[in-house]
C-alpha cells in the first residue's frame, strides 16, 4: 500500500492572520475590523495552500 503525503496546514495561518490583525487594529484604534481582515487574509492563504495541496 502506497504511503500518501502528510497534507499541508494551512489553518496556523488563520490564527497568525487573526492575531496580526487584532494588534494592528489595535494600533489603528480599529480592533474589530482588525480582526476581520486579519481573518479574512488568513482564510484566503489557507484555501490557496489547501488548493495546490489538492492539486497535487
Amino acid at each position: 500500500m502506497p504511503r500518501s503525503r502528510p497534507s499541508a496546514a494551512g489553518g496556523v495561518l488563520v490564527a497568525i492572520g487573526t492575531i496580526l490583525g487584532a494588534v494592528i487594529g489595535v494600533s489603528l484604534q480599529q480592533p474589530t475590523l482588525g480582526i476581520i481582515i486579519g481573518v479574512a487574509i488568513g482564510a484566503a492563504l489557507a484555501v490557496v495552500i489547501w488548493l495546490r495541496d489538492r492539486a497535487r
